[in-house]
């Protein structure tokens, strides 16, 4: 089977079966008591709604990754690291856990990952001109793996408040991921790419506002983890200017939004992971846009950071433009979102 058609095939068999497992979960959840009922002014919603959605994307990107991909010794490491990550997602949206116990469970998972070889040992220099020069991480290597690892993963979950928003723009990412992944070369990288852009896209369809089921800790986790491990081995490990900028343009809002809350929440005089309403989403409803405005804004800013990244990977001797470019846009953003005046 010629490999193109190996990567439709892939994507569209675990769309499928998200899209297909989809039904049951909100069965599931229903019975269960895994529902997301609102409770506080950080929640858009009104009525409460079925959680647990990520369980179809999980079903759908497993089932995908062990009939098309190669299961190498990486890959072994992370779809168990993602058994732990969605596990913990399940109890989370069933009852909430305190969030030190997440997050000794996920570094316990990003360990997994790393035991199995999924390390950060080295990217390039991205201020050395001319010929790459790589920065060796040394001793350095897998505390940087593990908090890239947890820190991503915890990104998508706190960008997950609005519906469709967290599926959407970690589709944008997974597309974008398979696009670099094509264009250097690296067809396993490129096939699970391709599988969970799939499962996100059989997932949306009942995510999108008004949301029928939340992807929940559950789904929200195990993207956050599965785009992180994969950025390491299809992005960070080209000794080139993609393995250094690529990865933060493809993660770029989760990425942000995270960094821009920890230290609003320190300046506060409140614990890094103390929930308050002050994201980029909750930000632009602030400013009079409804909720399928918003997202479709963050779809587009996620989507213009992945261009970035493509041209990137295309092209290493146009990287000082990127980076203007790329913190031009993050500026503007910062600038728009931070600036906003509340609509009355």
């Amino acid at each position: 089977m010629p490999f193109h058609m190996k990567i439709i095939l892939a994507g569209i068999t675990a769309l499928v079966l998200s899209f297909a497992a989809t039904p049951a979960v909100m069965a599931i959840a229903t019975r269960i008591g895994a529902i997301d009922i609102p409770k506080d002014s950080r929640r858009v919603h009104k009525e409460p709604i079925p959680s647990l959605g990520g369980l179809a994307i999980y079903v759908g990107f497993v089932v995908g990754v062990l009939f098309f991909a190669d299961v190498t010794q990486q890959i072994r490491g992370i779809l168990f690291g993602s058994i732990i990550i969605v596990s913990i997602g399940v109890l989370d949206d069933i009852r909430p856990l305190h969030a030190i116990l997440k997050f000794v469970i996920q570094i316990a998972a990003a360990l997994i990952a790393v035991w199995h070889g999924v390390v950060l040992d080295a990217f390039s220099n991205p201020f050395a001109f001319g010929l790459s020069q790589p920065v060796i991480l040394g001793s350095l290597a897998i505390p940087i793996t593990m908090l890239w690892i947890v820190g991503i993963t915890n990104s998508v979950n706190l960008i997950d408040g609005l519906d469709g928003l967290a599926v959407g723009v970690s589709t944008i990412s997974s597309i974008v991921m398979l696009v670099i992944a094509l264009m250097l070369s690296d067809p396993n990288v490129a096939l699970i790419m391709a599988v969970l852009t799939g499962a996100c896209l059989g997932f949306i369809p009942r995510n999108f506002n008004p949301a029928k089921i939340f992807m929940g800790d559950t789904g929200a986790l195990f993207l956050g983890y599965i785009l992180a491990c994969m950025s390491i081995l299809g992005l960070f490990k080209f000794y080139a200017v993609v393995s250094f900028v690529a990865p933060f343009l493809v993660l770029a809002l989760p990425f942000f939004d995270t960094s821009f809350a920890f230290v609003r929440r320190l300046l506060k005089g409140k614990t890094p992971w103390s929930p308050d309403r002050g994201h980029f989403h909750h930000r632009l409803l602030d400013m009079g846009f409804n909720q399928k405005q918003a997202v479709l804004i963050l779809y587009a800013v996620s989507g213009v950071f992945g261009l970035a990244a493509i041209i990137v990977a295309r092209s290493d001797e146009i990287r000082t433009l990127i980076w203007v470019a790329a913190l031009a846009v993050a500026a503007i953003i910062v600038f728009l979102v931070f600036r906003g005046k509340k609509t009355p």
